[in-house]
């Protein structure tokens, strides 16, 4: 009976043999197989990917997967003479964000000479495309540092800068947006 059951384990063992090495096997022809084609008929280059693709006819073009678009009027940042006036304005200013599509100026800390301690920064939000005051949303901030780790920031509501902010964009923006409407004319 002995006899009988390590006959039984040792057949047992040379299955689970068989089976992982058949396992592995199938494994190795699989992987293989799947990238029987990728490196053939590769293009090494972009170019080269954009004239097979196009050959093929393959990819999506923005006209495809929008529909035709009749009428549609983009406007871009240099045809607004409000984000133009606003960019002239604070161009002594280091700036850290400008998002044309999110409507947005935020300059990066500015501190002059004469203060090491002040120092302001500056938000502009687009809330239209017209040259209008209340188109334009303007955010001073000040920071005030005692030391370099114990600073106090506040926004400053009503300030000389805020309003000399709001009337040098708004005749800039004036003065850009008739200069455009005389080149139409012409």
């Amino acid at each position: 009976m002995s006899s009988f059951l390590e006959l039984k384990k040792s057949n047992y063992s040379i299955l689970v043999r068989i089976a992982g090495a058949l396992l592995i096997v199938s494994c190795f022809f699989f992987i293989t197989g799947c990238n029987k084609n990728l490196d053939r008929d590769r293009p090494l280059q972009a170019e080269e990917k954009r004239k097979r693709n196009i050959k093929e006819g393959r990819g999506a073009s923005i006209g495809n997967v929008l529909g035709k678009m009749k009428g549609t009027n983009y406007e871009f940042s240099t045809s607004n003479p409000l984000w133009r006036a606003s960019l002239d304005t604070l161009d002594f200013l280091p700036l850290s964000t400008v998002d044309y599509s999110g409507g947005v100026i935020i300059t990066d800390w500015y501190t002059d000479n004469s203060s090491n301690k002040e120092s302001i920064k500056i938000s502009l939000r687009f809330l239209s495309n017209d040259v209008r005051s209340e188109s334009l949303k303007i955010t001073v901030h000040k920071r005030t540092c005692l030391t370099n780790q114990n600073c106090k920031t506040t926004i400053l509501s009503d300030t000389k800068i805020k309003e000399e902010l709001y009337s040098t964009i708004l005749r800039k923006a004036a003065l850009l947006e008739k200069e455009s409407k005389k080149k139409k004319k012409n």
